[in-house]
């Protein structure tokens, strides 16, 4: 195995663990939970980077008075681009690991 750097080892972590961890609520048909979603856009607001995953520059007042079809959008707007910035740093990762000679650590 080539010498690993800290750096290496850390993102050969964080790759095994987006490797193991299962997406969460797919399949689910039943609605979801209006409030929720809410709070989770009200996060997002809070942070400042609405604009930059949703297109929409909302506040906290107007996440409050959401109809819930609009909360259901943009929140979906907000899982698309978190799943986009994961696959995105996965690549990364894959590449940064691959190109620093560490893919040996997953053969067996």
């Amino acid at each position: 195995m080539a010498d690993l750097t800290a750096e290496d080892m850390k993102v050969m972590e964080e790759v095994s663990q987006m490797l193991e961890t299962e997406p969460t609520g797919g399949g689910n048909s039943a609605r979801p939970d209006i409030p929720v979603l809410r709070e989770q856009l009200a996060i997002l607001v809070s942070t400042g980077k609405a604009m930059e995953a949703i297109g929409v520059q909302l506040t906290q007042e107007h996440v409050k008075h959401l109809e819930a079809k609009d909360a259901e959008k943009y929140y979906k707007t907000y899982e698309t681009y978190v799943g986009d910035k994961t696959t995105e740093t996965f690549l990364e990762s894959f590449i940064l690991l691959y190109t620093r000679g560490g893919w040996d650590v997953f053969a067996d």
